[in-house]
């Protein structure tokens, strides 16, 4: 017995010592879980942009003339949601898998639709490959819609996909030619597009000049106006305040 008795007490001092660094490795834990989701909404709700100057200007309002030169000039290359002579420009970096991209595609409609003809929708792609690997091919499969049908069909994709995902690569990419199907797009010469993937270049091309003006998350937004004044929008902002914004670059 009192040999038993000696082991318990010897346990019971082993565990003592090793609490304490399960606590500590416990935390450690919690703390990396932390870090790694602020991270992944950082990213998705576009709050994030590491490329920006940080002592020019501020990140979540207007930007300096240097950080203005870093956003790409809206074009007649651009998917444009209104007139290309608009006052202002809401630039939209998007992600069709992004669930703030989903929330926030009926507020850039409201804008459009609220401010009758003073502000243009401009619609570039940036899908997060780590987050959603869906999106990048989904983007490709929006620009041969575009080939097929021209802007009008660009956009009816856009907003079919919007609509019928349930973000975080929850859609299947087999309904992708239903979608064209539906808007009224050839599915054999949509199919055959996708297979050439001659549209994911475009894709590539608007990702990396959102990566120059400083997006990393999405929805990654810019409102810019003629004088080439641009404000930053910090992720999938309520209505509300993209108002106060475009407001201010009305003046």
């Amino acid at each position: 017995m009192p040999d038993e008795n000696k082991k318990i007490k010897n346990g019971g001092r082993l565990l003592e010592k090793f609490v304490p660094v399960l606590l500590i490795i416990t935390v450690g834990l919690a703390f990396a879980v932390g870090v790694l989701w602020q991270k992944v909404a950082l990213l998705e709700s576009g709050k994030v942009a590491k490329n920006a100057d940080k002592d020019k200007g501020t990140l979540n309002g207007k930007l300096s003339a240097d950080q203005v030169k870093k956003i790409e000039s809206v074009s007649d290359k651009d998917h444009i949601r209104g007139s290309l002579d608009a006052e202002v420009y809401l630039i939209e970096y998007s992600d069709l898998e992004c669930p703030f991209c989903k929330q926030f595609h009926k507020t850039a409609q409201q804008a459009v639709d609220e401010y009758k003809g003073q502000v243009a929708w401009v619609y570039r792609h940036f899908p997060l490959d780590t987050l959603h690997s869906k999106a990048r091919n989904e983007a490709a499969a929006s620009e041969c819609a575009f080939n097929l049908g021209g802007e009008g069909a660009f956009w009816k994709f856009i907003d079919k996909v919007f609509s019928v995902t349930p973000s975080n690569n929850g859609l299947d990419l087999k309904e992708l030619p239903k979608i064209a199907t539906q808007i009224g797009l050839s599915q054999t010469a949509f199919n055959s597009c996708l297979s050439t993937g001659g549209t994911k270049d475009k894709v590539e091309k608007q990702y990396q000049s959102g990566v120059t003006a400083g997006v990393s998350g999405t929805p990654g937004n810019f409102i810019v106006n003629k004088k080439g004044e641009a404000w930053i929008i910090p992720g999938a902002v309520p209505f509300e305040t993209l108002k106060l914004t475009i407001d201010e670059a009305l003046k």
